[in-house]
């Protein structure tokens, strides 16, 4: 097991808001001003297509891998000094569209994950090509596994298989399902003895669908260290990884979990 002893706190910020359907101008000229409000965060994170709504339109509304908004997040990244992530609308460079999980260094590097598991209730599996690895980011020494969304419901792609700290959902989870998603992510800390930070949106979209926020902090336990509720907003919180490291040496139930391997 990895020492934490010389990590430091990790300051993390969950933007929970509204967003324009379809406007990506609107949408990032909205975030920019959240964003001012989450200077000192070390990570900040914006809901799933954050650009565009939970949309199917993605011939239409795809963009490059190094499109607009990946080039606002790196500036965003630098001027906050901050990592920013989120998930958007890509078409790849083999011509897939892919919900693209962006992570924005501050050093100008870009990061990416790409949701893995698609809404077929939604038609997701139809318009989107879900990814095929499971990704591991790290920050100030804090190993960070992002997954969007529709993941959450699926243990076996969310087991730490990599002695992950933090497990990060960004997400457009509707109201309709809003027990699951506050039944799910505190199952997916204690199983993992990991923190567990996930965004949501709140309003409703160009479907008529309504979201009702729910975004939260947990701790190895699975207890609340941040709940948003419906609030629109930025929330912030700090992570320790001494209460971390102190937990998992007293229940390393790490040490007995099973062993297995992903095939695609």
């Amino acid at each position: 097991m990895r020492d934490l002893s010389a990590l430091p706190n990790l300051n993390i910020a969950l933007i929970q808001t509204t967003l324009a359907w379809h406007d990506r101008r609107a949408n990032l000229e909205h975030f920019e001003v959240l964003l001012d409000q989450a200077r000192g965060a070390d990570l900040i994170i914006l809901p799933e297509m954050f650009t565009t709504g939970f949309s199917m339109e993605s011939e239409t509304l795809a963009e490059p891998e190094h499109g607009p908004t990946s080039r606002w997040l790196k500036d965003q990244a630098a001027k906050l000094d901050a990592v920013i992530t989120g998930s958007v609308i890509v078409q790849a460079g083999d011509g897939t569209h892919r919900n693209r999980l962006l992570w924005a260094r501050p050093d100008g590097e870009v990061l990416h994950y790409d949701k893995r598991h698609l809404f077929r209730m939604a038609g997701e599996h139809n318009h989107y090509t879900p990814g095929e690895r499971q990704v591991l980011f790290e920050l100030k020494g804090w190993r960070i596994r992002p997954l969007i969304c529709y993941d959450l419901r699926f243990p076996a792609w969310s087991r730490d298989a990599e002695d992950t700290d933090l497990l990060l959902y960004t997400a457009n989870w509707p109201g309709a399902r809003r027990q699951h998603w506050n039944r799910l992510l505190p199952a997916r800390a204690i199983e993992n003895l990991c923190y567990v930070a996930a965004v949501n949106r709140v309003g409703t979209d160009g479907k008529g669908f309504a979201y009702t926020g729910d975004s939260q902090v947990l701790d190895f336990q699975g207890e609340t260290l941040l709940s948003a509720g419906e609030a629109d907003g930025v929330f912030s919180v700090s992570l320790s990884a001494t209460d971390l490291a102190a937990y998992r040496t007293r229940f390393p139930a790490n040490l007995d979990a099973d062993r297995f391997e992903f095939t695609n």
